[in-house]
């Protein structure tokens, strides 16, 4: 080890952060996962390489390097900002770094979307065997489980 080595570094804290789903009714921060000795520049792009602005009220890089996501009506989602791809810099005198790719994206099911859930319709005839199966959309299915089916409110399966 160098006596040089000892005063200047540049290093990742926790790497393993790929994925940031959120409520629009609550936003997210997400830290950039790098440091360094001396203190580090940390810069935030998209992951076609555009360095990322501040849009008052709606998307900021606080100066410690945090990505913030404000809070938005689902009427104001945009996918440039709720549900892209980014990932962040760190840079000082030892170096640069460049994290993994980070999808941060406002989960539909949390925009308050309305949707149904619905059985789809069979036939069969009498005595033999139907198989129903439950249709729900796309936009949600990522966030909704099957725990049970019902007939007229009375459990059929756990």
């Amino acid at each position: 080890v160098f006596s040089e080595d000892l005063h200047a570094s540049l290093y990742f804290v926790n790497a393993s952060l790929q994925e940031v789903v959120f409520a629009s009714t609550t936003g997210t921060l997400v830290p950039c996962p790098a440091a360094g000795i001396p203190p580090v520049t940390l810069r935030w792009y998209l992951a076609t390489g555009e360095e990322i602005y501040d849009v008052p009220g709606i998307r900021h890089v606080h100066p410690n390097g945090t990505l913030q996501i404000f809070p938005f009506p689902p009427s104001s989602f945009n996918n440039l900002i709720h549900d892209n791809t980014y990932y962040c810099t760190a840079e000082n005198p030892s170096g640069k770094i460049r994290s993994q790719d980070v999808h941060i994206k406002a989960g539909k099911y949390f925009l308050r979307e309305p949707y149904t859930v619905r059985v789809e319709d069979q036939k069969a005839m009498r005595g033999n065997v139907a198989v129903f199966k439950c249709i729900i959309p796309s936009s949600v299915e990522a966030y909704i489980t099957v725990v049970s089916w019902e007939k007229d409110t009375v459990s059929l399966v756990s």
